[in-house]
């Protein structure tokens, strides 16, 4: 089958960008389409495959990408299919779906959510912006939400990446969509748990952005005086450093052999945000490593709890998103930690592997094409 395969952007290497990773390992010849594509950050995970790009990949625009979200329809309108598909299959939560396809070429769209900055989390981010900027800011975000609206129906079929964004689909879209849960790395359950080293840190993890509430973390932190590592960049980074302690470290962006050493110090994952379904929980787990999450979103279809029964958990939650629960939780933890059973996590994490996500979503797409 001739493929193609249309993301959002290549320029860090995120949950969406490994299920692309995947998907190609069922078409390996896909050819990729993409608003931004930075080769020298990304590396080298997309050298087998021709890579289009649209009109806004400039350095100083891809440096900007999170900013410029009111040229998204103009980038995505850019891109023209250079060939005859059989296939489309856009990975979505920002404009991908939006591509044009001029013949009827089936269109399947697996999404990581519809457009948090305009639905889900649209007063979120408008509250992490200047006042003077919001009613601006609000203007756009109106502009490209009516846009995103007109492409949904682009889509032949929606597959979820959890039964939270299910849901969303059926909110925002008013479309049904199937659910595969998307894949952590085989590799990662390659190397023995390590028991044997002083765990004395605890851990964020991911993307410093508005929603993902590190601002919380800090906050919390900055409280109690614990030592927190945090692993990421993003937005929010520079403005929480400010308000950081000694106690609180950022690491940036780190090469896996660095942060596999960190995982082996680590006590627990702390997970603040609401997520669409969260791959780095599942990451962490299978270090056999436990995971603190705010209870809402996809942390519920990741992370067991059971308070009567500690060694068949992977990790506990709170219920608001504050200092204090946050804070309850932490202290309940180091209560019954040394109940948690590492391989238990690990085991539990061992379910959403790779080769059962492509398993499953290859079948997915051959009961779709057979219709």
């Amino acid at each position: 089958m001739k493929v193609a395969i249309v993301h959002y952007w290549f320029i860090t290497r995120r949950g969406g960008e490994k299920v692309v990773e995947s998907i190609l390992k069922i078409f390996p010849d896909a050819d990729i389409y993409t608003l931004f594509y930075d080769k020298k950050e990304y590396g080298k995970n997309l050298n087998k495959q021709k890579v289009y790009t649209s009109v806004l990949n400039t350095p100083f625009l891809r440096k900007h990408y999170q900013k410029i979200f009111p040229l998204y329809p103009l980038g995505i309108n850019s891109l023209k299919l250079k060939k005859k598909y059989d296939l489309i299959i856009s990975s979505e939560s920002g404009p991908a779906k939006g591509i044009e396809i001029k013949d009827s070429t089936p269109h399947i769209c697996y999404i990581h959510s519809p457009m948090r900055y305009c639905w889900s989390h649209k007063e979120l981010y408008l509250h992490s912006v200047y006042p003077v900027l919001r009613p601006l800011i609000r203007f756009f975000l109106n502009r490209l939400q009516n846009w995103d609206r007109s492409t949904i129906q682009n889509v032949d079929l929606y597959i979820a990446n959890s039964i939270n964004v299910e849901k969303r689909v059926k909110k925002y879209y008013n479309r049904e969509s199937s659910v595969v849960y998307p894949p952590i790395s085989d590799e990662f359950f390659s190397k023995p748990i390590e028991n044997d080293i002083e765990k004395d840190i605890y851990l964020s993890f991911g993307a410093i952005t508005p929603y993902k509430r590190i601002d919380l973390l800090i906050d919390t932190f900055v409280e109690n005086g614990k030592k927190l590592i945090i692993i990421g960049e993003g937005s929010e980074k520079k403005k929480l450093q400010k308000k950081a302690t000694q106690n609180i470290e950022f690491k940036g962006s780190l090469e896996w052999n660095d942060i596999e050493l960190i995982f082996s110090k680590t006590k627990a994952l702390l997970f603040p945000g609401e997520e669409d379904f969260g791959l780095i929980p599942l990451e962490v787990m299978a270090y056999g490593i436990p995971v603190l999450a705010f209870k809402k979103g996809g942390a519920l279809e990741t992370i067991i709890e059971n308070k009567n029964k500690v060694n068949e958990s992977s990790g506990l939650f709170f219920n608001a998103q504050d200092t204090k629960s946050i804070q309850q939780t932490i202290e309940l933890f180091e209560e019954i930690e040394q109940k948690f059973d590492p391989s238990w996590i690990r085991n539990h994490a061992f379910s959403f592997r790779e080769k059962q996500f492509i398993n499953i979503f290859r079948e997915k797409i051959k009961g779709f094409l057979k219709e």
